[in-house]
């Protein structure tokens, strides 16, 4: 078996074993449970760790941009539906972090006490759901993963909430199902109007130099669809060779057959269908593709492409390639009349960059301008960001301890993450003409956010508000297109911008989910949250003040913790972007440092508690403090070591992603601006010499003639 499969799989469906497991548990042993689920997630954690991290297969390349341990299954096939998954430097992060704070959450959930045997089972599909958001590369998966967090957390909100919880869960289920709704609109918009028959016709015809190529050998389109376009491929990565068939003799069946010969060569025999390739010693793939493609008889009935890598092809290696039915085109648009549809994300975003097949016009604007705008509401939703946030204060002050830590430590990151992953690269048009639009939001978001935290009362509305003034850094770094034409195209500055926002979504995951909990342990002792009775707690509970002041330090964003990178480097590359946003981000900082500093004084430092159950007051157990020391170590981890840690996985994607775009700016949406402005121009000066032609000349009037008196 495919060891990328297997690894990815039991990943991400343990906890779906295991709650199985649970469910064949008796419910009234409760410690049992507890363990079961807690080695569960633990096991996700070590195999993540181990997995990906270690000396094995599945170990990940820090110099790899593409996806890396992607698979390919058939789902649904007469949909072409795929079990498609794989990790690249956006995804794997988020996985890590998942893992990370669905262990520590789970180890938090010792004070829950009611329903243990559901709560662990929902806890554990929920942990499924959201590794499977993160992996999956087939949006109708992804929207099936995304789909099965929403069940659980509604009833860990609702059932094991604070007062208002089925208020909290209503409201957090509607919001979520909103953006679903729209998130299906959109994949539906996208799925009928793509067509992969274009998207080849486009990859057989773009040149080998070009900067901005699509990488067909990167889409991981499965065999069934492969074999539908007429491509084959074979070897991988740099070494990749891509077969793609014409409409010559197209058919039958044709072999490709390899020998071995003093120099790289390719003959078509017509009657057998047969190609032929010499193999010279030491020939890269390039070389193969060079000599098919430069024979008049194959090039015929063949076209290649390979990387600059030692050819795959093994001396007497027979490829088949199989009749290949040749699409029919409207003879006047020269487009193609029977599309092969796709729900894969990485063939959707080159149909985004490369072809023009979601530029079709609604309302005025673009396919794809609707996509972006349909699938950002539904991701900012979960962000979340103003004005579509008000569920968030709600779910996450009635969601007991480790849900809160869930929600803002993983499930937050989603929204992010499907505008990282889905929005801008298969809708580049909408992210560039919106981009002021998610600027603003996410400054907006930061200072409402902060100010909203300011005026709370209640310590975990405070911290809930506190995530949606954090998000709105994220949402600015990701926004900031800053590769425009005035800037020469540039893609530096929002490079820096989108690793600043992933940063945050990493950084903000431990500290927030740290934050959650030390509120979540005076909570059980004290059963309230009212700043106004807290005071003093230095003195009675000196090492969880300890832990909550270096985890409320991180949230502020000080050096050498975990805040400090992402919002440091969104603010500098906001500056190209837009010199009063910059300095309006930049000023968050200090009212972050208010809210925090302001309640950090009146929970620990202030005066004596006043509040009830004040003899309840005990210092941190050992559970607590293993969870508390764990995620403030990961804190100043993050916050010194951050290119080690983190920055180096992500590098790689985000520069390509970036670079990318920068170039599909200078090339395609650039020129299209300037034909724009030279059409409106040249319609103004029409309509100027139009007017000009009709304008009526001016009233003459009569010259007076002086009446002469004749009796002069």
């Amino acid at each position: 078996m495919d060891p990328a499969l297997l690894l990815l799989s039991l990943i991400v469906f343990l906890p779906v074993i295991a709650a199985l497991i649970i469910a064949l548990i008796p419910a009234d042993q409760v410690d049992m449970i507890r363990y079961v689920t807690l080695a569960a997630t633990g096991v996700v954690l070590v195999l993540c760790v181990i997995g990906f991290l270690g000396n094995s297969p599945t170990a990940y390349d820090t110099a790899e941009a593409q996806m890396q341990n992607t698979f390919n299954v058939a789902w649904i096939p007469s949909f072409d539906i795929e079990y498609l998954m794989g990790l690249d430097g956006i995804s794997f992060p988020l996985v890590m972090l998942t893992a990370f704070v669905s262990v520590l959450a789970m180890g938090a959930s010792w004070s829950i006490t009611k329903y243990v045997k559901g709560y662990c089972i929902l806890f554990l599909l929920l942990e499924t759901g959201m590794l499977g958001v993160f992996m999956a590369l087939d949006f109708f998966l992804f929207y099936v993963f995304w789909e099965v967090m929403l069940l659980p957390m509604y009833f860990l909100i609702g059932v094991w909430g604070g007062p208002r919880k089925e208020y909290a869960a209503i409201k957090f289920f509607l919001y979520t199902l909103l953006g679903s709704v729209l998130m299906l609109i959109a994949i539906l918009m996208l799925y009928f109007a793509g067509d992969l028959q274009t998207l080849r016709n486009e990859y057989v015809a773009q040149p080998d130099s070009t900067d901005r190529p699509i990488r067909w050998e990167e889409l991981h389109l499965g065999d069934a669809v492969n074999e539908k376009l007429g491509v084959k491929i074979v070897g991988k990565k740099t070494s990749a060779l891509v077969f793609v068939r014409k409409a010559e003799a197209a058919d039958r069946a044709l072999q490709i057959k390899a020998v071995s010969g003093a120099a790289t060569a390719a003959a078509h025999d017509a009657a057998t269908n047969v190609v032929t390739v010499t193999l010279a010693e030491g020939a890269k793939a390039t070389d193969v593709a060079a000599a098919i493609n430069g024979n008049e008889a194959t090039a015929k009935v063949l076209f290649a492409r390979g990387g600059s890598g030692p050819q795959p092809l093994v001396v007497d290696q027979e490829v088949a390639l199989a009749p290949f039915q040749v699409p029919a085109t409207d003879p006047a648009t020269k487009a193609v009349v029977q599309p092969v549809h796709t729900f894969n994300i990485l063939a959707l975003s080159a149909l985004g960059q490369h072809t023009k097949v979601f530029d079709s016009q609604i309302l005025g604007r673009s396919l794809q301008w609707w996509a972006f705008l349909l699938l950002f509401i539904g991701f900012i939703i979960k962000v979340p960001s103003v004005p579509v946030h008000t569920w968030l204060p709600d779910a996450h002050v009635e969601a007991p301890t480790p849900i809160s830590m869930i929600l803002a430590g993983v499930l937050l990151k989603m929204g992010g993450y499907g505008i990282l992953r889905i929005c801008y690269p298969i809708c580049p048009h909408g992210g560039y003409d919106l981009m002021w639009v998610v600027c603003i939001l996410g400054v907006v978001s930061m200072v409402y956010g902060a100010f909203a935290a300011l005026a709370q009362k209640d310590f975990k509305r405070m911290v809930a508000y506190s995530s949606v003034s954090h998000m709105g850094y994220v949402l600015l770094g990701i926004g900031v297109w800053s590769a425009t034409a005035g800037n020469l195209f540039d893609p530096d500055y929002w490079n820096m911008g989108v690793k600043g926002a992933m940063f945050q979504m990493i950084g903000h995951g431990v500290s927030s989910a740290g934050m959650f909990f030390m509120v979540g342990i005076i909570y059980d002792r004290v059963h309230h949250r009212n700043l106004e009775e807290f005071g003093g707690l230095f003195g009675r509970m000196p090492v969880y003040t300890a832990m909550a002041m270096g985890l409320f330090f991180a949230g502020l964003g000080l050096p050498a913790l975990c805040g400090f990178i992402g919002e440091v480097f969104v603010v500098l590359s906001v500056w190209k972007f837009s010199m009063v946003l910059a300095v309006i981000s930049a000023a968050v900082v200090v009212l972050t440092a208010a809210y925090i500093l302001w309640a950090l004084q009146r929970v620990y430092l202030g005066a004596e508690y006043k509040g009830p159950h004040g003899d309840h007051i005990t210092p941190t157990n050992a559970r607590e403090n293993l969870i508390g020391m764990t995620l403030l170590f990961f804190a100043i981890l993050l916050g010194v070591f951050p290119q080690q840690t983190v920055l180096t996985y992500m590098d790689k994607t985000i520069d390509r992603q970036v670079n990318d775009l920068a170039r599909w700016t200078a090339e395609v949406k650039q020129p299209m601006l300037d034909a724009e402005r030279t059409q409106k121009a040249e319609a103004k000066a029409k309509a100027e010499t139009e007017k000009v032609s009709v304008r009526p000349l001016p009233a003459i009037e009569a010259p007076v003639v002086a009446q002469v008196n004749s009796d002069s």
